[in-house]
Protein backbone atom coordinates (compact mmCIF):
# COMPACT_ATOMS: atom_id res chain seq x y z
CA UNK A 1 0.00 0.00 0.00
CA UNK A 2 0.72 3.48 -0.77
CA UNK A 3 0.77 6.81 1.14
CA UNK A 4 -1.16 9.63 -0.91
CA UNK A 5 0.66 12.90 -0.93
CA UNK A 6 -1.35 15.54 1.47
CA UNK A 7 -0.83 18.24 -1.43
CA UNK A 8 -2.36 18.30 -4.71
CA UNK A 9 0.99 17.41 -7.47
CA UNK A 10 -0.95 18.76 -10.60
CA UNK A 11 -1.15 21.81 -9.22
CA UNK A 12 2.38 21.81 -8.19
CA UNK A 13 2.93 20.99 -11.26
CA UNK A 14 0.57 23.54 -13.53
CA UNK A 15 1.98 26.32 -11.47
CA UNK A 16 5.40 25.88 -11.18
CA UNK A 17 5.37 25.33 -15.19
CA UNK A 18 4.01 28.83 -15.24
CA UNK A 19 6.56 30.00 -12.68
CA UNK A 20 9.33 29.43 -14.92
CA UNK A 21 8.21 30.08 -18.14
CA UNK A 22 10.30 32.80 -19.65
CA UNK A 23 7.31 33.94 -21.68
CA UNK A 24 4.37 34.97 -19.87
CA UNK A 25 1.06 33.16 -21.72
CA UNK A 26 -2.54 33.45 -21.60
CA UNK A 27 -3.72 30.27 -19.23
CA UNK A 28 -7.16 29.22 -18.56
CA UNK A 29 -6.80 25.63 -16.69
CA UNK A 30 -9.52 23.84 -14.49
CA UNK A 31 -8.20 21.18 -11.92
CA UNK A 32 -10.05 19.34 -9.92
CA UNK A 33 -8.81 17.28 -6.37
CA UNK A 34 -9.81 15.17 -3.97
CA UNK A 35 -13.69 16.02 -1.95
CA UNK A 36 -14.60 18.38 -5.04
CA UNK A 37 -12.39 20.74 -4.55
CA UNK A 38 -11.77 22.71 -7.93
CA UNK A 39 -8.90 25.36 -8.88
CA UNK A 40 -9.03 27.27 -11.57
CA UNK A 41 -5.43 28.42 -12.85
CA UNK A 42 -6.22 31.62 -15.01
CA UNK A 43 -4.22 35.01 -16.58
CA UNK A 44 -5.87 37.94 -18.18
CA UNK A 45 -4.58 39.01 -22.00
CA UNK A 46 -3.91 42.51 -20.98
CA UNK A 47 -1.91 41.39 -17.63
CA UNK A 48 -0.17 38.58 -19.03
CA UNK A 49 2.15 38.69 -16.12
CA UNK A 50 -0.35 38.10 -12.86
CA UNK A 51 -1.48 34.71 -12.86
CA UNK A 52 -4.59 34.06 -10.47
CA UNK A 53 -5.29 30.64 -8.52
CA UNK A 54 -9.07 30.72 -7.54
CA UNK A 55 -9.99 27.60 -5.66
CA UNK A 56 -13.36 26.42 -5.10
CA UNK A 57 -14.32 24.45 -1.24
CA UNK A 58 -17.85 23.33 -0.98
CA UNK A 59 -16.90 23.60 2.98
CA UNK A 60 -15.39 26.58 3.10
CA UNK A 61 -18.29 28.35 5.09
CA UNK A 62 -17.77 25.55 7.39
CA UNK A 63 -13.94 25.52 8.23
CA UNK A 64 -14.36 29.20 8.45
CA UNK A 65 -15.82 28.86 12.23
CA UNK A 66 -12.68 27.08 12.98
CA UNK A 67 -10.28 29.77 11.80
CA UNK A 68 -9.42 28.59 8.43
CA UNK A 69 -9.68 32.55 7.55
CA UNK A 70 -6.42 33.13 10.03
CA UNK A 71 -4.83 30.07 8.32
CA UNK A 72 -4.79 31.43 5.09
CA UNK A 73 -3.91 34.99 6.43
CA UNK A 74 -0.62 33.70 7.66
CA UNK A 75 0.46 30.92 4.96
CA UNK A 76 -0.71 32.89 1.84
CA UNK A 77 -1.17 36.17 3.46
CA UNK A 78 1.02 38.50 0.26
CA UNK A 79 -0.95 36.68 -2.49
CA UNK A 80 -4.35 36.60 -0.60
CA UNK A 81 -6.74 39.64 -2.77
CA UNK A 82 -10.44 39.56 -3.09
CA UNK A 83 -12.66 36.69 -5.27
CA UNK A 84 -14.14 38.43 -7.96
CA UNK A 85 -16.18 35.17 -9.26
CA UNK A 86 -19.00 33.93 -6.88
CA UNK A 87 -18.21 30.67 -7.48
CA UNK A 88 -14.69 30.22 -5.81
CA UNK A 89 -13.82 31.63 -2.07
CA UNK A 90 -10.19 31.93 -2.05
CA UNK A 91 -8.33 33.92 -4.49
CA UNK A 92 -4.30 33.74 -5.08
CA UNK A 93 -2.61 36.39 -6.95
CA UNK A 94 1.16 36.04 -8.23
CA UNK A 95 2.83 38.60 -9.97
CA UNK A 96 5.31 36.01 -12.29
CA UNK A 97 8.13 39.12 -12.61
CA UNK A 98 8.38 39.31 -8.43
CA UNK A 99 8.26 35.68 -7.83
CA UNK A 100 11.32 34.84 -5.24
CA UNK A 101 13.73 33.06 -5.94
CA UNK A 102 12.86 29.41 -4.86
CA UNK A 103 9.84 28.98 -7.55
CA UNK A 104 9.75 25.16 -6.42
CA UNK A 105 9.27 25.83 -2.91
CA UNK A 106 6.29 28.31 -4.08
CA UNK A 107 4.63 25.88 -6.13
CA UNK A 108 5.20 22.98 -3.33
CA UNK A 109 3.69 25.53 -0.47
CA UNK A 110 0.50 27.02 -2.70
CA UNK A 111 -0.13 22.87 -3.98
CA UNK A 112 -0.84 22.52 0.12
CA UNK A 113 -3.83 24.93 0.50
CA UNK A 114 -6.91 22.15 0.76
CA UNK A 115 -4.55 20.78 3.22
CA UNK A 116 -4.01 23.75 5.35
CA UNK A 117 -8.00 25.14 5.20
CA UNK A 118 -9.29 21.91 6.01
CA UNK A 119 -6.54 21.76 8.77
CA UNK A 120 -8.53 24.24 10.57
CA UNK A 121 -10.48 22.24 12.90
CA UNK A 122 -7.29 20.17 14.10
CA UNK A 123 -5.75 23.24 15.28
CA UNK A 124 -8.63 24.34 17.24
CA UNK A 125 -8.47 21.01 19.24
CA UNK A 126 -4.94 20.84 19.81
CA UNK A 127 -5.34 24.42 21.11
CA UNK A 128 -7.89 23.16 23.49
CA UNK A 129 -5.41 20.49 24.95
CA UNK A 130 -3.18 22.49 24.93
CA UNK A 131 -5.36 25.02 27.48
CA UNK A 132 -5.83 22.24 30.21
CA UNK A 133 -9.58 22.91 30.03
CA UNK A 134 -12.04 20.46 31.45
CA UNK A 135 -14.31 18.14 30.13
CA UNK A 136 -14.87 17.95 26.12
CA UNK A 137 -14.42 20.77 24.04
CA UNK A 138 -16.70 21.34 20.63
CA UNK A 139 -17.75 19.30 18.42
CA UNK A 140 -16.48 20.75 15.21
CA UNK A 141 -17.92 19.15 11.56
CA UNK A 142 -16.92 19.12 8.59
CA UNK A 143 -19.32 17.71 5.77
CA UNK A 144 -16.17 17.41 3.14
CA UNK A 145 -18.28 15.38 0.65
CA UNK A 146 -21.71 14.39 -0.17
CA UNK A 147 -23.26 12.43 3.18
CA UNK A 148 -19.61 12.63 4.73
CA UNK A 149 -18.11 14.21 7.44
CA UNK A 150 -15.43 14.43 9.31
CA UNK A 151 -16.01 15.47 13.11
CA UNK A 152 -13.02 16.55 15.61
CA UNK A 153 -13.39 16.23 19.49
CA UNK A 154 -10.92 17.56 21.98
CA UNK A 155 -10.67 16.74 25.67
CA UNK A 156 -8.09 17.09 28.31
CA UNK A 157 -6.17 14.11 27.44
CA UNK A 158 -7.00 13.09 24.07
CA UNK A 159 -8.30 14.12 20.70
CA UNK A 160 -11.04 11.86 18.50
CA UNK A 161 -11.75 12.34 14.89
CA UNK A 162 -14.52 10.77 13.39
CA UNK A 163 -14.63 10.13 9.58
CA UNK A 164 -18.32 8.94 8.23
CA UNK A 165 -17.78 7.52 5.15
CA UNK A 166 -20.07 6.08 2.28
CA UNK A 167 -19.85 2.89 -0.10
CA UNK A 168 -22.34 3.23 -3.19
CA UNK A 169 -21.42 -0.23 -4.41
CA UNK A 170 -21.42 -3.80 -2.28
CA UNK A 171 -18.39 -4.73 -3.20
CA UNK A 172 -17.13 -1.50 -2.17
CA UNK A 173 -19.43 -2.11 1.19
CA UNK A 174 -16.94 -5.69 1.64
CA UNK A 175 -13.87 -4.82 0.80
CA UNK A 176 -13.86 -1.70 2.71
CA UNK A 177 -15.04 -4.02 5.72
CA UNK A 178 -11.81 -6.05 5.62
CA UNK A 179 -9.52 -3.25 5.47
CA UNK A 180 -11.23 -0.86 8.35
CA UNK A 181 -11.01 -3.88 10.57
CA UNK A 182 -7.35 -4.74 9.13
CA UNK A 183 -6.75 -1.20 11.20
CA UNK A 184 -8.18 -2.30 14.42
CA UNK A 185 -6.66 -5.52 14.49
CA UNK A 186 -3.31 -4.29 13.19
CA UNK A 187 -2.80 -2.02 16.45
CA UNK A 188 -2.37 -5.01 18.12
CA UNK A 189 0.98 -5.77 17.28
CA UNK A 190 3.58 -4.91 19.55
CA UNK A 191 5.71 -2.74 16.89
CA UNK A 192 3.04 -0.32 16.10
CA UNK A 193 1.41 0.21 20.15
CA UNK A 194 2.13 3.65 19.61
CA UNK A 195 -0.32 4.40 16.92
CA UNK A 196 -3.74 6.00 17.22
CA UNK A 197 -6.79 3.26 18.39
CA UNK A 198 -9.00 2.58 16.00
CA UNK A 199 -13.03 1.95 16.22
CA UNK A 200 -15.02 0.92 13.46
CA UNK A 201 -18.81 0.63 13.22
CA UNK A 202 -20.99 -0.13 10.06
CA UNK A 203 -24.20 1.23 11.34
CA UNK A 204 -24.43 2.91 14.38
CA UNK A 205 -22.59 6.05 14.78
CA UNK A 206 -20.03 6.59 18.09
CA UNK A 207 -21.68 8.26 20.91
CA UNK A 208 -19.57 11.43 20.26
CA UNK A 209 -21.83 12.43 17.40
CA UNK A 210 -24.84 10.07 17.73
CA UNK A 211 -27.34 12.87 19.15
CA UNK A 212 -26.35 15.07 15.93
CA UNK A 213 -29.74 14.75 13.93
CA UNK A 214 -30.06 13.34 9.86
CA UNK A 215 -27.26 10.57 10.55
CA UNK A 216 -27.18 7.82 8.12
CA UNK A 217 -27.69 4.74 10.17
CA UNK A 218 -27.60 1.72 7.40
CA UNK A 219 -25.53 -0.56 5.73
CA UNK A 220 -23.99 1.78 3.57
CA UNK A 221 -22.61 4.00 5.42
CA UNK A 222 -19.46 3.31 7.85
CA UNK A 223 -17.76 5.25 11.03
CA UNK A 224 -14.12 5.02 11.60
CA UNK A 225 -13.01 6.59 14.77
CA UNK A 226 -9.54 7.78 15.47
CA UNK A 227 -7.93 8.31 18.98
CA UNK A 228 -5.19 10.75 18.85
CA UNK A 229 -3.21 11.03 21.86
CA UNK A 230 -0.79 13.97 23.20
CA UNK A 231 2.72 11.91 21.22
CA UNK A 232 0.37 12.36 18.71
CA UNK A 233 0.54 16.28 18.86
CA UNK A 234 2.63 17.74 21.34
CA UNK A 235 5.01 19.24 19.38
CA UNK A 236 5.19 21.08 15.98
CA UNK A 237 6.54 18.45 13.48
CA UNK A 238 4.43 15.60 15.07
CA UNK A 239 1.00 17.77 14.69
CA UNK A 240 1.94 19.06 11.24
CA UNK A 241 2.41 15.07 10.14
CA UNK A 242 -0.69 13.78 11.87
CA UNK A 243 -2.87 16.77 10.54
CA UNK A 244 -1.50 15.66 7.00
CA UNK A 245 -2.04 11.88 7.10
CA UNK A 246 -5.39 11.75 8.98
CA UNK A 247 -7.23 14.22 6.41
CA UNK A 248 -6.43 11.78 3.41
CA UNK A 249 -7.80 8.30 5.58
CA UNK A 250 -10.97 8.48 3.39
CA UNK A 251 -9.40 9.26 0.06
CA UNK A 252 -6.77 6.59 1.34
CA UNK A 253 -9.18 4.18 1.94
CA UNK A 254 -11.35 4.53 -0.71
CA UNK A 255 -8.31 3.95 -3.31
CA UNK A 256 -7.14 0.92 -2.22
CA UNK A 257 -10.33 -0.34 -2.64
CA UNK A 258 -10.49 0.48 -6.31
CA UNK A 259 -6.86 -0.78 -6.28
CA UNK A 260 -7.83 -4.14 -5.23
CA UNK A 261 -10.91 -4.28 -7.24
CA UNK A 262 -8.58 -3.83 -10.58
CA UNK A 263 -6.33 -6.51 -8.85
CA UNK A 264 -9.17 -8.58 -8.92
CA UNK A 265 -10.26 -8.32 -12.43
CA UNK A 266 -6.92 -8.43 -13.86
CA UNK A 267 -6.42 -12.02 -11.96
CA UNK A 268 -10.27 -12.82 -13.37
CA UNK A 269 -9.37 -12.04 -16.58
CA UNK A 270 -6.35 -13.76 -16.54
CA UNK A 271 -7.84 -16.80 -15.64
CA UNK A 272 -10.56 -16.44 -18.47
CA UNK A 273 -7.57 -16.68 -20.57
CA UNK A 274 -5.93 -19.62 -19.29
CA UNK A 275 -9.31 -21.41 -19.26
CA UNK A 276 -10.05 -20.15 -22.95
CA UNK A 277 -6.48 -21.88 -23.92
CA UNK A 278 -7.43 -25.31 -22.42
CA UNK A 279 -10.93 -25.31 -23.99
CA UNK A 280 -8.88 -24.36 -27.83
CA UNK A 281 -6.24 -27.56 -26.91
CA UNK A 282 -8.91 -29.75 -26.66
CA UNK A 283 -10.71 -28.83 -29.99
CA UNK A 284 -10.03 -32.00 -32.35
CA UNK A 285 -7.94 -30.79 -35.63
CA UNK A 286 -9.30 -31.44 -38.89
CA UNK A 287 -7.03 -34.28 -41.07
CA UNK A 288 -7.19 -33.30 -44.32
CA UNK A 289 -6.33 -36.53 -46.39
CA UNK A 290 -4.63 -35.58 -49.60
CA UNK A 291 -7.00 -37.53 -51.87
CA UNK A 292 -9.85 -35.90 -50.26
CA UNK A 293 -11.64 -33.67 -53.00
CA UNK A 294 -13.86 -30.71 -53.25
CA UNK A 295 -16.81 -29.84 -54.60
CA UNK A 296 -17.27 -26.04 -56.01
CA UNK A 297 -18.89 -25.08 -53.08
CA UNK A 298 -15.83 -26.17 -51.39
CA UNK A 299 -17.07 -28.58 -49.28
CA UNK A 300 -14.91 -32.14 -48.63
CA UNK A 301 -16.06 -35.49 -50.57
CA UNK A 302 -15.69 -38.25 -48.61
CA UNK A 303 -16.16 -42.00 -49.30
CA UNK A 304 -19.30 -43.12 -46.86
CA UNK A 305 -19.08 -46.82 -45.51
CA UNK A 306 -21.41 -48.93 -46.94
CA UNK A 307 -23.97 -50.65 -44.89
CA UNK A 308 -23.91 -54.44 -44.78
CA UNK A 309 -27.12 -56.27 -45.88
CA UNK A 310 -29.44 -58.08 -43.58
CA UNK A 311 -28.09 -61.86 -46.11
CA UNK A 312 -24.04 -60.69 -45.62
CA UNK A 313 -24.53 -59.79 -41.34
CA UNK A 314 -26.69 -63.91 -41.35
CA UNK A 315 -23.29 -65.23 -43.62
CA UNK A 316 -21.05 -62.97 -41.62
CA UNK A 317 -19.35 -62.64 -44.99
CA UNK A 318 -19.35 -58.92 -43.92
Amino acid sequence: MILLEPNSFVLEETLLARFVSEKPEIVDITLVDFDNVVYKVQTSAEQRTLLNLSVEIKYYNEVLAYGAEDILKREYGTYLVPTVNPQYQITLQFNLEQLPADKAALAKHVSMLKRNVLSSSFLRAFEFWESQQEGAGPLMATHYRDSEAIYVQAQHDRVTVIFSTLFKEEVDRVLGKVFLQEFVDARRQASIQNAPQVFYSSREPPLEIRHLPDLRQDESVGYVSFVLFPRHFADQESREKTISQIQLFRDYLHYHIKCAKAYMHSRMRMRVKEFLKVINRAKPDRVTAASDKRTAAGRYLRPHLRQPTSSQQAEGDW
